[in-house]
């Protein structure tokens, strides 16, 4: 078999997935598990998929160290979908919920819980364009508040929390963690829910990935629809209605490929050496390259910068595509060039993109 034609993928979702998994995938696609058929044939009932997902679980509670005293779910629609189900089932009558706003998902999120609900806003920078993440000094979260709700990392301002914020006593924390989910360890036990979409570090879209404390699940509302009932889901293994099947099994060799490269330690250490060369370049370019996020809120998954003209701006993505280096483009709403950094990125595509911004600068400058 040939050897197969492959770019640089900075892509900010969907994105890089490890070429061993891919491999895999390529392998047992029409046999899978041994069932002598395809994932995508196979039924959500049958012992080779419960297998499966059982051992997804597994490996996703080892790798991250979940107590056993939270629920694992594999669900659909995405983050998005989450920005409903969270409020739908954590939010009693009467309560409201708080957001710290960092980016444009955070104000999705608030405005999907707003539909029906009370929510506010505990913390914001959208007044500095989202360059930086609050201060803990200026969120403002309420002690009676149903939830305290951030983004760990914004994909499209290029910044990170490095820890998470402190919420009140006796207020769940919640987090959408989808583009720097497994990107580095975290303590769950700090949390009430994270939820992850699985398409920027974990697998391919389709499948959304939730670990809710369970005592939470006592929240949720006698009439909540099925499609929105976290205690539902969580009753029956995640197979209430068909889950995305396919997505979920490679996420599962996704996860056996992080723990067999080291764990989430070794994926930080990994993601702290391809987004510290970047970085580098953007400070010792003299202004040619400038980054968006303050330099204590940066993210090592998404590293935004913009030239000295929206011109060179797009001579540098025509340039770097036709170089290899796909996906630099920075999101619609901010233009720009953006670099995502994402676990399964090699280390060799980082070395290439810090070369071309050199002689890109050396050219143009």
């Amino acid at each position: 078999m040939s050897t197969p034609h492959r770019v640089h993928n900075f892509s900010a979702g969907p994105a890089v997935l490890p070429l061993p998994v891919l491999e895999r995938i390529r392998e047992q696609i029409v046999d899978t598990a041994g069932a002598g058929m395809s994932i995508l044939e196979m039924s959500h009932r049958s012992t080779h998929f419960e297998a499966i997902i059982q051992k997804a679980e597994a490996d996703l509670r080892k790798l991250l160290g979940i107590p056993d005293g939270y629920a694992v779910l594999f669900l659909q629609g995405g983050a998005t979908h989450q920005f409903t189900m969270v409020p739908a089932n954590l939010r009693a009558a009467g309560k409201s919920a708080d957001y710290v706003l960092t980016g444009h998902w955070s104000k999705a999120a608030l405005k999907e819980a707003q539909k029906g609900g009370a929510a506010r806003v505990a913390g914001s920078t959208e007044g500095e364009q989202f360059a930086r993440i609050p201060k803990a000094s200026e969120i403002d979260a309420a002690a009676d508040a149903a939830y305290l709700h951030f983004t760990s990392n914004n994909t499209i301002y290029g910044t990170e929390w490095s820890e998470e914020p402190a919420a009140p006593a006796g207020v769940p924390l919640v987090c959408d963690a989808s583009s720097d989910f497994l990107s580095r360890p975290i303590d769950v036990s700090k949390y009430g829910l994270i939820y992850a979409g699985a398409q920027k570090n974990v697998g391919p879209a389709g499948v959304v990935i939730t670990i809710i404390r369970k005592d939470l699940l006592e929240r949720t509302p006698a009439n909540l629809p099925a499609s929105l009932d976290y205690a539902l889901f969580a009753k029956n293994g995640s197979m209430y209605n068909t889950p995305p099947c396919f997505a979920i099994w490679a996420v599962g060799l996704v996860l056996e490929h992080l723990l067999a490269e080291g764990g989430l330690t070794a994926m930080q250490k990994h993601n702290e050496r391809k987004a510290g060369m970047i970085y580098d370049v953007i400070d010792a370019s003299g202004g040619f390259y400038r980054g968006h996020a303050a330099k204590d809120s940066r993210s090592l998954m998404n590293i935004t910068f913009r030239l000295p003209s929206e011109d060179l701006e797009k001579k540098f993505a025509k340039e770097s595509t036709a170089a290899g280096l796909d996906g630099l483009k920075g999101h619609r709403s901010v233009g720009g060039l953006r670099a995502s950094v994402y676990n399964a990125l090699p280390l060799a595509a980082a070395e290439a993109l810090v070369a071309f911004m050199k002689e890109f600068q050396a050219k143009n400058a």
